[in-house]
């Protein structure tokens, strides 16, 4: 069973940093692409950041140059490295990841998305989320 177990969120001041693991277990294979999503109260769930089986990268308009994703092979960890943390990245954050190639398929529509921030239908295993809460 894939299980993602997601960890470091906490309460911080704006300005500060977090790091967020993601740590993955029951893997068949090395995914197709991770990422990092966030749903703040009342709104819809955001793809934040991805990476890509060839280390590829994308991030939401709102998170680059503060956000950075990376993981470590041997230890099966997805990390994301969040500086500059503003009232508006309080949120639910989730791990996640693709299994079946999700992410390859699609038009040319859905893959010009895919260039612009990680898109929900393009992943089928979840982790429960960890809050990041920051205050002004």
């Amino acid at each position: 069973e894939v299980q993602l177990v997601e960890s470091g969120g906490g309460s911080v001041q704006s300005g500060g940093s977090l790091r967020l693991s993601c740590q993955a277990s029951g893997l068949p294979y090395s995914p197709y692409l991770m990422a990092w999503f966030r749903q703040a109260p009342g709104k819809e769930r955001e793809g934040v950041a991805s990476l890509d089986h060839d280390g590829s990268t994308v991030y939401t308009e709102s998170v680059k140059g503060r956000f950075t994703i990376s993981q470590d092979n041997m230890k099966k960890t997805l990390y994301l490295q969040m500086n500059s943390l503003q009232p508006e990245d309080t949120a639910v954050y989730y791990c996640a990841a693709d299994l079946e190639g999700l992410s390859r398929l699609g038009d040319i529509g859905v893959q010009r998305q895919r260039r612009l921030k990680p898109i929900q239908s393009d992943f089928s295993n979840w982790g429960q989320g960890t809050q990041v809460t920051v205050s002004s």
